[in-house]
């Protein structure tokens, strides 16, 4: 698929305007491998893949590009389906490298028979385009007739044509062929044009100089010829992004399509297209924490990664540790240890770390090694170890800037010095001298990468369970990890705006709440806040404490009578808070201290004969809603974690089977009292390729105490909103309680207090399930260098691109509705799940989104009109639209504030009384 039909796809009419503008070539990969989800591949218009792995055709093409399916033509494996009715006479030769049969392709019943039991399977499986390998492998034999070979050949791709009409073919090589077939083929591959992989002896080579003068011959031939594009593939080891990057310069500076890869097709090489790489190996130890909940590496350092575009893949160092670690899919490594780990262990840990350091991957060390460093260990890094141990007291003689980030570095550890400069160079974070002048490292960014040791990484407040950031962890990874400016996939905005919603726990449903009259509790919480805050809100409640058949039988009428109502209001959304309220959720977990649960062997509410069973949590509890108290045709699709909303992979799975949206967990709770970015949650946490979304706030439990008191303590709330708003937009705003807040007068006036802070600021109100689809998307969305721009595909929830560089340049932009200022640059507006941006200053002074309350539903240039869709009354503004007539839904619109920021630029702000309206702006020309 041409790029133009790509962004014509995805992104509708608008693209009529810029498609033609980009000349951008085809972006092709080649992937024969399982281990990368194909999503990584998103941005490619076509990927070849192994048939024979479980790869989904029709739901690439959703994803975006498609998928071409690798068929040998003149070999085959002894593995494949079609092998064992392969007529013997049919067998020309083995080719000894790869193991396979030549077929002879002369015989008439030949081209029928690739057709019905090569190429038909793989047609009915949703494949529309095929990769035909290995067409030249005839000349192997001793004896061929070329021509006849050839002939038959021909009458295969005929063949393929007459029967699956609209068939897309590329071939590899099949050079002589091309002139007979021109009209059928897409493309045409060729192998090894610079460099090769030579499967005999199992090695990379440079292609000498003779054969790739003869192969440009051949190729340069068919493109002026035929008229086709080029595909060359060229191999190099997978480490070495440079060469591979060199390698496709090379490429396509000769007009052609490359794509470069490792020999073994089974990673993300470089093409016309390169993938920005987003996720982080963490490297932690179990032993140190009861579950990777609890573990340093995602309590604290995965917020910073994810605030800075990555996601986070972790290794528990005390199981298998990964063979291999490429730049393909990681932008680096980071190991967090808390002392040594187990001594069976360290070597593996000192020979993996060192063939990272070797093959400059970039690695950052965090906290204490996890064993004592060597001197040959010390040297690979370009250190040395002490001679003796260092004499307290120790004394700093060196500070870089981005060390005190939340408090003074104080050395209270005498065996903490394990490094001294050695031949590298460094960038010192941290230098301690003891009063005999010897010099040790606390902390270094080096060609390697970099480290940080304890207690320089992290402090804790004794008698507290807070921490303190002293090194920047922002600063820090970016310098060690040598992370570059991407345009940031960001959760917490849309069109400008932060991101607002509100959702409930249903603990607490039956409590009669203690105002005049001892109302239920859930009865205040309609009267008084729902009913009265009509934003998005996500509401649930626990089968076992509403249902006829749970604990409160006598009530159940009235509270289910309640959940209607409460269901039925159309700014609320349904979800379930599972059926008995698990308080621990992987009863496997243990070692937890201050879970008074646990400790009591409370698993769950007291209901009578019950014994903890996820799928009833899960799915039954969303069954009995749906059934009992959802509105007909209203959807049920979100699980809220209770108690200690830890799920374990069994949990997380039923949950995402079952086509649940799941949330809650991450305990971001930062206020003044403790003003630090360790009380700032991650997005969530991925256990074995399932997703927890953390909810962005926590709630009022935190803030009172555990419901303890001062009940009004959830005004603190505000704070978290705001110290999670400024100096970086790290979460959206989610006022986030249980039903049990309104069960007191001070729990209701803290929840209107927070109301009054929200409704007060300038918002984008979404609901929570819209929110965890962009957490989502966030994990699936895909970048990549292309053309000296960028292009991202994702699934088209999450709508912003926080970028620190130049605004992007929209005359020749696709997918972009406009863009505004951010403490941290500026965030781009998406109009749906494909777009491409370059960065620059537009000739032309164009009209264009500045921000607005809600969606952008359509998008169209010419003429300029768009759709915004939203829950509440449309509040938006446009750039440089003072010279337009602004008609919502056919009614011209007078701006409620013009705002001049510079010569360049005026700001118009604009309201509609609806919710969605069509936009449309008439301007005179330029």
């Amino acid at each position: 698929m041409s790029l133009t039909k790509f962004f014509y796809r995805f992104l509708g009419p608008f693209c009529l305007l810029v498609a033609p503008l980009l000349a951008h070539a085809t972006a092709v990969a080649l992937y024969y491998g399982t281990g990368i989800p194909l999503k990584e591949f998103r941005n490619f218009d076509i990927v070849v893949v192994e048939p024979d792995h479980p790869h989904d055709p029709v739901a690439q093409r959703k994803l975006g590009g498609e998928l071409y399916a690798y068929v040998s033509v003149a070999e085959v494996q002894r593995d494949r389906a079609y092998y064992r009715n392969i007529p013997a006479d049919w067998k020309l030769a083995r080719n000894q490298d790869w193991d396979s049969e030549v077929i002879d392709q002369t015989p008439a019943a030949w081209p029928d028979f690739f057709a019905e039991q090569v190429v038909g399977p793989l047609w009915a499986h949703g494949y529309r385009g095929f990769f035909l390998d290995t067409l030249d492998s005839y000349r192997l034999a001793r004896q061929f007739d070329e021509k006849a070979q050839q002939q038959g050949l021909i009458r295969v791709i005929e063949t393929l044509h007459r029967r699956y009409p609209g068939i897309q073919l590329i071939l590899n090589r099949g050079f002589e062929i091309v002139p007979a077939v021109r009209d059928k083929i897409r493309m045409v591959a060729a192998e090894s044009l610079f460099r090769g992989w030579n499967a005999g002896q199992r090695r990379y080579v440079e292609v000498p100089a003779g054969d790739r003068e003869w192969l440009l011959g051949q190729l340069n031939t068919i493109r002026q010829r035929d008229g086709i594009e080029i595909l060359a593939i060229d191999y190099t080891p997978p480490h070495d992004r440079q060469l591979a990057r060199e390698t496709a310069a090379r490429i396509t500076a000769l007009g052609f399509t490359p794509w470069v890869a490792d020999g073994g097709l089974d990673s993300i090489g470089i093409g016309s297209i390169e993938v920005v790489p987003r996720r982080v190996l963490v490297v932690y130890n179990g032993d140190e924490s009861p579950a990777l909940n609890y573990a340093n590496a995602h309590r604290f350092l995965q917020m910073p990664l994810n605030h800075m575009g990555y996601v986070v893949d972790y290794v528990d160092v005390t199981g298998e540790l990964p063979e291999t670690v490429f730049g393909d899919r990681h932008a680096g490594v980071v190991t967090w240890f808390s002392g040594s780990i187990p001594a069976g262990r360290q070597r593996a840990l000192a020979g993996w770390l060192s063939g990272l350091v070797e093959r400059k991957f970039p690695l950052a060390i965090i906290g204490d090694p996890g064993f004592a460093p060597d001197r040959a260990f010390a040297a690979r890094l370009g250190l040395r170890t002490p001679l003796a141990p260092a004499r307290v007291p120790l004394s700093i003689s060196k500070q870089h800037a981005m060390m005190g980030f939340e408090s003074a570095p104080l050395p209270n550890r005498s065996d903490l010095p394990v490094f001294q400069l050695g031949t590298a160079s460094a960038d010192v974070l941290l230098e301690l001298q003891d009063d005999s002048r010897q010099r040790y490292l606390g902390g270094a960014i080096l060609p390697w990468g970099g480290f940080i040791l304890d207690p320089f990484a992290l402090v804790e407040i004794p008698g507290t369970d807070q921490a303190r950031w002293v090194v920047d962890p922002f600063a820090f990874l970016q310098a060690a990890l040598r992370l570059p400016a991407i345009p940031v996939p960001d959760v917490t905005t849309e069109n400008g705006r932060r991101l607002f919603f509100s959702h409930v726990d249903g603990d607490g449903f039956p409590s009669l709440a203690e105002l005049p009259g001892s109302p239920i509790a859930a009865q205040v919480m309609l009267s008084e806040i729902l009913e009265k805050y009509r934003i998005p809100t996500t509401v649930s409640v626990i089968e076992a404490e509403v249902a006829p058949h749970g604990l409160f039988p006598k009530l159940s009428p009235a509270l289910e009578d309640i959940a209607r109502r409460i269901f039925r209001l159309p700014h609320v959304e349904i979800a379930s808070h599972t059926y008995a309220h698990p308080f621990i959720w992987d009863t496997g977990v243990s070692g937890l201290t201050g879970n008074e649960n646990r400790l009591e062997g409370n698993y769950h509410l007291n209901v009578p004969g019950y014994t903890f069973d996820p799928q009833r949590e899960i799915v039954g509890s969303t069954e009995y809603i749906r059934k009992r108290l959802a509105p007909a045709g209203k959807p049920v699709n979100i699980l809220l974690w209770s108690g200690d909303t830890a799920p374990d992979a069994r949990a997380l799975r039923i949950a995402e089977n079952a086509g649940l949206l799941n949330m809650n967990g991450g305990d971001t709770s930062i206020t003044r009292q403790n003003p630090s970015l360790t009380a700032v949650g991650a997005f969530g946490i991925e256990k074995e390729g399932f997703l927890q979304v953390y909810a962005p706030i926590t709630n009022e439990n935190i803030y009172t105490n555990l419901w303890r008191g001062p009940y009004y303590g959830f005004e603190r709330v505000i704070e978290s909103f705001e110290m999670t708003g400024a100096p970086r937009r790290l979460k959206p705003v989610d006022i986030y309680y249980h039903t049990y807040s309104a069960s007191k007068r001070a729990g209701l006036s803290a929840v209107h207090k927070a109301f009054a802070w929200a409704m007060a600021q300038p918002l984008h109100p979404v609901f929570a399930s819209e929110y965890m689809r962009k957490v989502r998307d966030f994990h699936d969305i895909a970048i990549a260098r292309d053309n000296g721009g960028w292009r991202i595909n994702g699934n088209g929830e999450l709508r912003t691109l926080r970028w620190a560089g130049l605004p992007p340049r929209l005359q020749d932009a696709a997918g972009v509705a406009g863009y505004c200022p951010d403490q941290e640059g500026q965030y781009i507006h998406l109009t749906g799940p494909a777009a491409w941006f370059a960065a620059g200053n537009d000739q032309t002074a164009r009209p264009y989104l500045y921000e607005a309350n809600a969606r952008v539903t359509s998008w169209q240039d010419a003429p300029r009109s768009f759709t915004l869709r939203g829950h509440v009354p449309l509040e938006f503004s446009l750039a440089n639209s003072q010279a337009c007539q602004v008609r919502a839904d056919g009614r011209l619109l007078s701006p409620v504030k013009t705002t001049r920021i510079s010569n360049a630029l005026t700001i118009q702000a604009f309201r509609t009384s609806h919710a969605t309206a069509q936009i449309r702006l008439d301007c005179a020309s330029r």
